[in-house]
């Protein structure tokens, strides 16, 4: 995994077969004071992190990359960046490490083909024989359940 202030490798997946490599330049940091656990120096350190990434102008990404993550990050996106947050560690590079590894992620499964769409199948005949044979043994079965009437 790449370490904060590098750029970012996106390791390889459905999509991406030698992976990708996000330039350091395109990735832009924010720190802020985290609202989680940190004990007293929870006040005073900004250990949260927004990665802010700007899907449209990055140079790391083709033509039709760009267009299937724009579509595929369409509800996460504000404009065309996508902001990753991580406040989730005391310490400020443990978020840094946790935001990066969040977006690459994101990335990766953003930048996977959709699935190919379900080819309707039918029953076998054999299925549907067994399945008619069992509704009527069950139909059978609750038939006796009447009262026992002389003949």
């Amino acid at each position: 995994m790449s370490r904060p202030g590098e750029d970012l490798r996106v390791p390889s997946g459905p999509g991406l077969p030698a992976g990708l490599v996000v330039p350091a330049t395109e990735l832009v940091e924010r720190f802020s004071r985290s609202p989680g656990p940190g004990g007293q120096s929870v006040n005073t350190s900004d250990t949260r992190v927004e990665l802010v990434f700007d899907v449209a102008a990055s140079s790391a990404l083709s033509e039709p990359r760009r267009a299937r993550a724009l579509t595929a990050l369409a509800g996460q996106l504000v404009g065309t960046t996508v902001v990753v947050v991580a406040s989730e560690h005391r310490s400020q590079h443990r978020n840094r490490v946790a935001a990066r590894e969040r977006l690459a992620d994101l990335l990766r499964t953003a930048l996977a083909p959709p699935t190919p769409p379900r080819r309707p199948t039918r029953p076998t005949r054999g299925s549907q024989r067994r399945r008619l044979e069992a509704k009527k043994q069950r139909g059978a079965t609750k038939a006796m359940r009447g009262r026992v009437r002389d003949a």
